[in-house]
């Protein structure tokens, strides 16, 4: 299959809103596409390569200066070849080489490929094929039910492998995907719920915790072998040297634990959640002396050889509570007072509390509302889009954020809103530092980014507006903090905005 196939369906897919039009592009491509190059295909079509993060930047490819070629004849096989050669490039030299082997690339290919290429490697391809879509068209292709392809790449982690699966074995080869230690899976998603008495009408017997204002952490144990990851999964294992000795510690033989870790202070409270993500980034011993983390779990899905991925939470609580004894996430089951337990929660610098269904299992990588999440303040995470030179004692900085919420068919973030609230001299002068990295173009006032970073905003909901293209606009929005433990496509969509209208609209 060629290159000029994969960029047409790209761009069939930008071109039309219809989630059924989208499904049926991708599906005729997955069908027409070759065992060895369907995983590419497929990593294409969702926005990355094959190999993830290939280590090179968006300079690097404006820089290359390559003519385009007349006539399309790069094969989907050729490309993902170079750019496993590219991502094994390291040491001495190796920026110099990498440049040379993607001009080499980009010398083969097309201005229309050219363009594709370079919005796949700096993350900006946004055509309308989520995870969502991609699943479906998958499911679609194969003939196979979009539940047996949902779970395969909840347990593989990795859409390009189920696919090849799904349309190589169909339904029998997607059940045989199970839990492995050592591989992580994508993390089960809470949906906000308007009150408390809200979340506990919605579910019948329910398990009432801490939400807290900590790091998603996911751990596996086998003998001594221990893994730590993050939300985005990650391995930060050798960042995190007191969790992995905690978990070698705890009464099991294997283990896999969904939780929280956070830094907190010598009274006990939370501290900044920026504080607990630079010990993700570092594993310098003194900074592990000085700010150590404490985990809480909050669920168990799998212990000493079973796995509890399908069992109830009930089940899967009752396990959690026999093996991680002091670092349970505080909460109760089936309580009397879940009232209490949110002030309680509240009084120790949390966020607020999680109300879960005890009937529900683990549906990983969705948010559903089998987990409700109550917070007396309203946030939203939403993608950076650019931000307005300040003016008074804010010349010189990038100040007034433009904010984008995530559009559910893959599309561009739909832009809802500005603000300049909230924003601290020290996160002034790092945002306008990292803003002009991932600058796309600039005019006399704005400096428009590439949508890579997600910021967490407090907002006392929305309104109907007609200045932005998603129809509503924020009010009172102010910044919290960012949430560099997210991607753009965690973060919420327009239509989780448009739920925050006044008057319930």
């Amino acid at each position: 299959m060629l290159l000029a196939d994969v960029v047409f369906a790209s761009a069939a897919l930008a071109a039309t809103r219809s989630r059924k039009a989208k499904i049926a592009t991708l599906a005729e491509l997955i069908n027409r596409a070759g065992e060895d190059e369907l995983p590419a295909v497929v990593a294409f079509l969702t926005g990355q390569p094959s190999q993830g993060r290939i280590g090179t930047g968006w300079r690097t490819l404006a820089d290359l200066g390559a003519a385009p070629a007349a006539e399309p004849g790069l094969a989907v096989a050729e490309v993902d070849a170079a750019l496993g050669e590219v991502a094994g490039l390291s040491g001495s030299g190796s920026a110099k080489r990498r440049a040379e082997a993607l001009h080499a690339l980009f010398a083969r290919a097309t201005a229309d490929e050219q363009r594709f290429l370079f919005r796949l490697l700096t993350g900006e391809l946004r055509q309308g094929a989520l995870e969502g879509v991609m699943v479906d068209a998958i499911a679609a292709a194969a003939e196979v039910p979009g539940e047996a392809v949902r779970r395969a790449f909840m347990l593989s982690g990795r859409l390009p492998v189920t696919a090849l699966a799904a349309v190589t074995g169909g339904e029998q080869a997607l059940g045989e995907f199970r839990l492995r230690l050592g591989r992580p899976l994508r993390p089960m998603l809470a949906s906000p719920a308007e009150s408390l008495d809200e979340a506990l009408r919605e579910h019948g017997s329910v398990l009432v915790e801490y939400k807290m204002d900590g790091a998603r952490i996911q751990v596996h144990r086998q003998g001594d072998e221990v893994h730590v990851y993050t939300r985005t999964l990650r391995e930060i294992t050798a960042n995190v040297a007191e969790l992995v000795r905690l978990v070698r510690e705890l009464p099991c033989e294997s283990v896999v634990l969904d939780g929280e870790t956070l830094a907190l202070t010598d009274d006990g409270r939370p501290r900044p959640f920026q504080e607990t993500m630079s010990r993700f980034g570092s594993s310098r011993e003194e900074q592990v002396r000085e700010l150590l983390l404490r985990p809480y779990f909050f669920d168990c899905l799998h212990l000493d050889g079973v796995d509890l991925l399908d069992a109830p939470l009930r089940e899967r609580n009752a396990a959690l509570r026999s093996v991680v004894g002091e670092h349970l996430i505080p909460g109760e089951v089936e309580p009397e007072d879940a009232s209490a337990i949110l002030d309680a929660a509240l009084d120790a610098g949390h966020e607020g509390v999680m109300v879960k269904s005890l009937d529900s299992v683990y549906a990983a990588g969705r948010r559903g509302r089998a987990w409700l999440k109550v917070k007396p303040v309203h946030t939203l995470d939403l993608v950076v889009l650019g931000a307005e030179w300040g003016h008074g004692r804010r010349t010189g900085y990038l100040s007034n954020l433009h904010l984008g919420a995530r559009d559910p068919d893959g599309g561009p973030p739909i832009m809802v809103g500005k603000t300049f609230k909230g924003l601290t001299d020290e996160l002034l002068a790092w945002q306008t530092k990292r803003l002009q990295e991932i600058e796309a173009r600039r005019d006399d006032w704005t400096v428009y980014v590439r949508p890579e970073l997600v910021v967490e905003i407090e907002l006392d909901g929305a309104q109907v507006s007609p200045r932005y293209p998603g129809g509503v606009a924020l009010r009172f929005a102010r910044v919290v903090r960012y949430r560099p433990d997210k991607e753009p496509a965690d973060a919420d969509t327009i239509d989780a905005v448009r739920a925050t209208l006044k008057g319930g609209a």
